[in-house]
């Protein structure tokens, strides 16, 4: 990596999608579904270059993927592709060395879901200014708006949660390039299964930054999900 940081932080994007698509109960992965006249991924893709602060995009994909070099965004000469790990910690984590010839310590990196193909620009744009001087970095979130109860394990409520302080996380989460990679080294280390990067950074004992986000941003996780965000983007175009 190169060891000395410009004075001037470069922005580079880590997009997982190694995904098999088993826990969303189809042959074919998510986010090689269609929607809106595209896949899942193209509109994620497409909505990530279409920032003009990142100067490369890491998709990681299976071994196996035998879709992605069909895509039209495979092309574009900003992105590059890595292989995927089990987990979605272990393929962001393999993003990270691909950029390691690249990125200083001090770089930004940009962690987004494949499956959140919602995403405002907007909201990147404002994730990016809002962080540019942090020394760790953030996220994008949205306040808890139910009420939240938490249960045992045979589902019955043992107490109801104060939501005044609780958010929900979304993606993009954005984090400086070296604190993210030993977060993830760490983890990945101790055995520790972390389902995103802030969960990573919080181990480390780093304080990442909330920046609220729009509730359009959903994660496409079952496929009542298709409708709305067949909704969103139609809206948007």
């Amino acid at each position: 990596m190169n060891a000395g940081a410009n004075s001037i932080s470069s922005y580079s994007a880590i997009v997982p999608a190694a995904g098999s698509g088993r826990r969303f109960g189809s042959a074919i992965p998510k986010q090689y579904l269609p929607l809106h006249g595209a896949t899942v991924m193209e509109h994620t893709l497409r909505l990530l270059l279409s920032i003009s602060q990142l100067e490369r995009i890491v998709v990681v994909v299976s071994a196996d993927d035998s879709r992605w070099c069909d895509l039209s965004v495979f092309s574009d000469p900003r992105i590059v592709t890595a292989i995927g790990g089990n987990e979605r910690c272990d393929s962001v984590r393999n993003g990270l060395l691909k950029l390691s010839e690249l990125n200083s310590a001090s770089d930004w990196v940009l962690v987004h879901d494949v499956a959140r193909p919602c995403c405002l620009r907007a909201d990147i744009e404002k994730l990016i200014v809002h962080l540019q001087r942090h020394p760790v970095g953030g996220l994008l979130a949205i306040p808890a708006s139910d009420t939240i109860k938490r249960v045992d394990g045979a589902h019955q409520i043992e107490e109801t949660v104060d939501r005044s302080w609780l958010w929900q996380a979304q993606t993009p989460q954005l984090f400086r390039y070296q604190i993210l990679l030993d977060a993830l080294n760490h983890c990945l280390g101790l055995g520790m299964h972390v389902t995103d990067e802030a969960q990573a950074v919080e181990a480390l004992g780093w304080q990442a930054q909330v920046i609220e986000g729009s509730r359009r941003n959903i994660k496409i996780t079952r496929p009542d999900d298709f409708a709305l965000a067949e909704f969103f983007l139609q809206e948007k175009n």
